[in-house]
């Protein structure tokens, strides 16, 4: 009978584990050991939580990495916003949003409302959801956009940016009317929209009626096409109200300890 050799002891166990790929075992190691130890467990139980803390931090980290090519950037969390604020916003129609029927459907977003009502706050709280949800995500500025598909300097390279735009599931973009672009902006905004519409969606905030796009986009033939396709199987969500930022500029210069005015 041949006998079994015991196992080595390795020097460095966590080292070991981060080679093989294993790095929120490793960093969980010493409070693992500790529990398993105190607890008395199987060596089957000691399996299953290192492979559920394997799996939590794998998670983890695939979600940290989604939300950073997905460029969110920083934000706050949707429990911060004050509902009550705005005198008008469909709140259903927000939490319908947050299911993300409307990304599988594929159908677009389009969130309205003057600055400062916090548009771009739940544009990115829906980027996020997606993102939690398993979705391809990106964010930018129309202006962000607009720079980099303009200053690509060959047809080819062009061709490739559009198509990266064009590749995510959920393509979020933000402040439609802060400037004004000329007729080739326009262009490209609408080649993006055209190839993603009707297969990928988007989500876009504006402080414009779509009757004002002219203003933003002045000479420009591709308008009307443009919000056809953007309106096109698209959920509107208008918000109306004072800025939220001015509000709270307005509550700092309040001398400390004094109470709002007409507040219970």
């Amino acid at each position: 009978m041949t006998s079994r050799k015991q196992p080595i002891p390795s020097p460095d166990l966590p080292a070991d584990l981060v080679a093989i790929g294993m790095r929120g075992l490793a960093t969980e190691l010493d409070d693992l050991i500790a529990r398993a130890t105190r607890d008395r467990w199987a060596p089957r139980q000691l399996l299953e939580e290192a492979c559920r803390l394997e799996s939590a931090d794998r998670a983890r980290r695939s979600l940290d990495r989604r939300a950073h090519r997905a460029r969110t950037g920083a934000f706050k969390a949707l429990d911060q916003f004050d509902w009550d604020w705005p005198t008008r916003i469909d709140r259903p129609a927000f939490d319908r949003i947050m299911t993300l029927d409307f990304v599988r459907e594929p159908a677009n977003v389009i969130i309205i409302g003057p600055h400062g009502v916090g548009k771009t706050m739940l544009a990115k709280n829906i980027a996020h959801a997606a993102i939690v949800a398993g979705y391809t995500v990106q964010v930018a500025t129309v202006a962000q956009m607009l720079l980099d598909l303009g200053s690509q300097d060959s047809p080819r390279i062009l061709d490739r940016r559009l198509k990266h735009y064009a590749r995510p599931q959920l393509l979020v973009l933000d402040e439609v009317g802060y400037l004004a672009y000329d007729a080739h902006a326009a262009d490209l905004l609408f080649q993006v929209v055209s190839l993603r519409h009707e297969k990928k969606s988007i989500v876009m905030t504006t402080n414009l009626a779509f009757s004002q796009w002219p203003q933003t986009f002045p000479n420009a033939t591709s308008i009307a096409a443009l919000v056809d396709r953007l309106t096109h199987r698209a959920e509107i969500l208008a918000i109306e109200g004072k800025s939220f930022r001015h509000r709270e500029a307005e509550a700092r210069r309040q001398p400390a300890g004094s109470e709002k005015r007409g507040s219970s």
